[in-house]
């Protein structure tokens, strides 16, 4: 079994609920009977009749419209030793897991703010051997509901020196795996675009821009354990069953969680305990919940004074270090999936307040997420939220109970 996560988890589900083939995990297992394929036959057609005639033969098919007057289609033949799974925005059966746009900070039913998804409809494939190791290898594009994937005459396309085409999709498909595995010891990686075909590139000097990468022959497209995959407005987080084996669980961050409350944490000021809310609690902010201020990490109970400006209303002056910065309720941070280690919650993401171990805030604080075509940001992996600050995240002071 391996394990995709969307990024971010909403701190416990996508904000409308999971349902059916969206979600906001997806557990890839060996399927009864292997769905892969792998290419065969070529064809050089001159005419579009002839290239929709091979299309509708019912085998799957890959299109590279060269010109008016040339499309090279590639045919594909089953594979009995694969199977395949599809990612990407539409609903239509073939995709196995349906990916929506990212809405940075969101927890709420708030979809509505996304006017136009840059999330292909068929965003990418994932080939698994039905054989140990279960090697998985990911593709740009995925096969549509006539089993074809189209490349039209604007996409970026080339035929390589063996002679096979090859292509990206228009916003592409990127992949960064960790360096060191997704361990304590994990260091971001490099960026890199995967092809139709799965071969990897350097990135383009956009998103969408006609001209590919350089070929970077030492990398492949074999998934890590820890890979992150952007589709460009929505990014996943692949998991390996080893990796998942060695990971904390939810059980685990329960524990951590009653274990931190149990230690009775005060607010250095009103002398009242705080708790941590339970995980089936994570939207509305409780009274005992602790606060925190994120420029200084001392944790304390709410209270309404401190303000230092009229127009920064979440700019507060630490009563215990007189600091200035935003104050904000912490959340403990559920997915399991997205710690590197067990260690206790004591850092803090900035701006948003989500909690996690050490290690796992300091390489997600490290991480340059794509955001938009554009730009790269770290980004809180349980709500998306671009992180500020000279670190992107606080180790936290409380304060024990005065016994």
């Amino acid at each position: 079994m391996h394990i995709f996560i969307k990024l971010p988890w909403y701190n416990g589900a996508l904000p409308n609920g999971d349902r059916g083939r969206r979600k906001s995990r997806f557990a890839l297992y060996k399927r009864p009977k292997a769905n892969g394929v792998k290419p065969s036959t070529v064809h050089v057609i001159s005419t579009p009749q002839a290239s929709k005639a091979i299309s509708c033969k019912g085998q799957h098919s890959i299109s590279y419209t060269l010109s008016r007057n040339q499309t090279v289609v590639v045919e594909y033949t089953h594979d009995k030793d694969t199977d395949m799974f599809q990612v990407g925005r539409s609903t239509e059966s073939p995709i196995d897991f349906v990916v929506t746009d990212t809405i940075s900070g969101s927890q709420n039913n708030d979809e509505a703010q996304v006017t136009q998804s840059t999330i292909s409809r068929f965003a990418c494939r994932i080939v698994c051997d039905r054989s140990e190791p279960y090697t998985a290898r990911i593709f740009a594009a995925g096969f549509d509901s006539s089993k074809n994937i189209f490349l039209g005459e604007k996409a970026a396309k080339w035929k390589n020196p063996d002679g096979h085409m090859d292509g990206l999709t228009t916003n592409g498909v990127l992949v960064m795996h960790p360096r060191g595995g997704f361990t304590e010891e994990s260091q971001p990686g490099v960026w890199r675009e995967i092809s139709v075909c799965g071969d990897v590139y350097t990135l383009r000097e956009t998103r969408s821009a006609q001209q590919r990468g350089k070929l970077v022959e030492s990398e492949t497209n074999v998934l890590q354990d820890g890979s992150l995959i952007d589709l460009c407005g929505a990014t996943l987080l692949w998991r390996t069953a080893d990796g998942l084996f060695h990971a904390p669980t939810q059980k685990h961050i329960e524990a951590l969680r009653q274990e931190i409350n149990a230690a009775r944490p005060q607010c250095p000021v009103g002398l009242n305990t705080l708790a941590f809310p339970s995980i089936n609690r994570k939207d509305v902010v409780e009274e005992k919940q602790p606060w925190a201020y994120l420029s200084c990490g001392h944790v304390h109970g709410y209270h309404n004074w401190g303000h230092r400006s009229d127009t920064e209303a979440n700019e507060r002056e630490c009563p215990m270090c007189r600091t200035v910065g935003p104050y904000v309720p912490l959340w403990l941070g559920c997915e399991a999936g997205f710690y590197v280690d067990a260690g206790p919650p004591t850092h803090a993401f900035t701006p948003c307040g989500h909690v996690c171990s050490e290690k796992s805030a300091k390489y997600w604080s490290q991480i340059p997420l794509p955001h938009g075509t554009h730009a790269f940001h770290a980004a809180c992996p349980f709500c998306a939220t671009q992180l500020v600050g000279e670190q992107n995240c606080i180790k936290l002071i409380f304060q024990g109970p005065v016994d």
